[in-house]
């Protein structure tokens, strides 16, 4: 068995001369093996080895003795051991979350945590054929789609590796054996009381007994061929990625044009993205894909929530991709930044708003001898139409002006709506005010009332710059 792992790792490009492997040790048979097949390899690969153990706090004195166990199996192969302490079924409560989820966010977090502080490069983690064929058949009942089909893949991004996907439960057990390892016996695996354990107890076995006596082979030979399709797919949406989607600090867009592609491709392409946003593919399912898709079809400003603190937003037939905590906090957040300033402390003064240094100066009007600038953040005003006091401000409900060029005022929201300004981008447009009437909607529109004329005596030159962000 050792041999046929060694060719796994070859065969799959999993190992290479000098990597630190930290391997995720349960204490149970299939990490067991897993660590001690990776240690009987370790000189002929060259690679150094570490473990890591996390107790859930699930089994009381089991898992102590778990933990123990875990801790004298790596001295004996002096091998460095980190363990960790992590109530999951509190955290499980306070995420809303399933404890068996709870227990994979917190064990990969772990894992990560020590890979990064202790200079590992890659994750072993011990899954086998039949956790491969359990969770192909979950994913099925769970109408996941062609990727879900896909398995457990034999490696991911960040380091993480499946050394032993290409042993049985059985034959880890008789490695177990004849090494006399002795590994810990979870016995919360030998009751039907997850989904997974149904399908290892009950579903499996009777598919074997009535169907095909070689149905864990049968499922994965099955699923490397759905993995061929599924990856030629995912390499043709990277390139529509690139074409359709914008990454942004804050947020990801789908650009509308994108949901005008061949079903197969729109819905990786919608996975990918989610992805890319939160980080993470747990808890994602076609049906999310598909409210997606009905949201591209909606009216402007339409949001849906979907899982891992995602909201999708319909801006103009883009859609955004948001995180949810963020967006709520800033929507309660209604202190309303306001900065007033007398007409005769303008004169060559600079002051700062919402990141903003705001530059105020007053130019005699020399008939034609000045030079008008095209920047959208410059922009001049008649100085002697304002009579006490200018102010700076936040859009509220209800503001109107009068553009340039019309008669009538125009309510800004119309405004907005027409210059296709996202809802949540409109708050962060400064606002101009002279005296109760608004001037100048900063980068858009400038209004009527306070525009430069032949008669216009003295001028107000207003420049917005944006503040340079420190290094420090």
């Amino acid at each position: 068995m050792v041999k046929k792992v060694k060719d796994f790792i070859i065969e799959n490009n999993l190992l290479n001369k000098g990597d630190r492997v930290l391997v995720g040790l349960s204490g149970g048979p299939d990490s067991v093996c897993l660590l001690h097949i990776l240690y009987n390899l370790k000189n002929d690969l060259e690679i150094e080895l570490g473990a890591a153990h996390i107790n859930h706090m699930l089994r009381g004195n089991e898992a102590i003795e778990d933990e123990e166990y875990s801790k004298r199996l790596c001295e004996s192969l002096n091998i460095e051991f980190f363990s960790t302490r992590i109530n999951i079924h509190k955290i499980s409560k306070e995420k809303g979350i399933s404890e068996e989820m709870a227990g994979r966010e917190e064990r990969y977090s772990f894992f990560e945590k020590i890979k990064e502080q202790e200079g590992y490069n890659k994750i072993a983690i011990a899954h086998n054929l039949n956790d491969h064929a359990e969770t192909v058949i979950l994913n099925l009942m769970r109408g996941s789609g062609m990727e879900g089909l896909c398995g457990i893949r034999v490696k991911r991004e960040g380091g993480i590796i499946r050394p032993i996907l290409c042993l049985s439960r059985d034959e880890i057990e008789e490695y177990c054996r004849i090494n006399d390892l002795n590994p810990r016996i979870d016995k919360t695996n030998l009751e039907n009381i997850y989904g997974r354990n149904k399908i290892r107890h009950d579903i499996l076995p009777y598919m074997k007994k009535n169907f095909n006596d070689d149905i864990i082979e049968t499922i994965n030979r099955m699923s490397k061929l759905i993995q061929i399709d599924n990856d030629y797919l995912n390499k043709e949406v990277e390139w529509y990625y690139s074409k359709y989607c914008e990454k942004r600090p804050d947020n990801l867009i789908i650009l509308k044009d994108a949901f005008s592609l061949d079903l197969a491709l729109l819905t990786r392409l919608i996975r990918k993205s989610l992805f890319n946003f939160s980080e993470k593919y747990n808890n994602i399912e076609m049906k999310h894909i598909y409210e997606v898709i009905e949201l591209s079809k909606n009216t402007t400003n339409k949001r849906i929530y979907l899982p891992n603190n995602i909201i999708c937003e319909n801006v103009y037939g883009d859609i955004y991709l948001k995180d949810k905590i963020k967006v709520l906090s800033k929507e309660n957040n209604k202190e309303e930044n306001e900065v007033i300033i007398n007409k005769i402390d303008l004169e060559n003064n600079t002051i700062e708003y919402n990141g903003y240094l705001i530059e105020f100066k007053i130019i005699n009007n020399l008939k034609n001898n000045i030079e008008f600038s095209n920047n959208v953040l410059i922009k001049y005003f008649d100085y002697d139409n304002i009579k006490e006091e200018l102010k700076i401000r936040q859009r509220r409900n209800g503001d109107k002006m009068i553009p340039l060029g019309m008669k009538n005022s125009k309510k800004l929201k119309d405004i907005f709506i027409n210059l296709k300004i996202p809802s949540e981008e409109r708050k962060e447009v400064p606002i101009v005010v002279f005296d109760d009437e608004i001037a100048w909607i900063v980068g858009y529109r400038v209004s009527e009332s306070f525009k430069v004329t032949n008669k216009t005596s003295r001028i107000l030159k207003i420049t917005f710059r944006r503040k340079e962000k420190s290094n420090a």
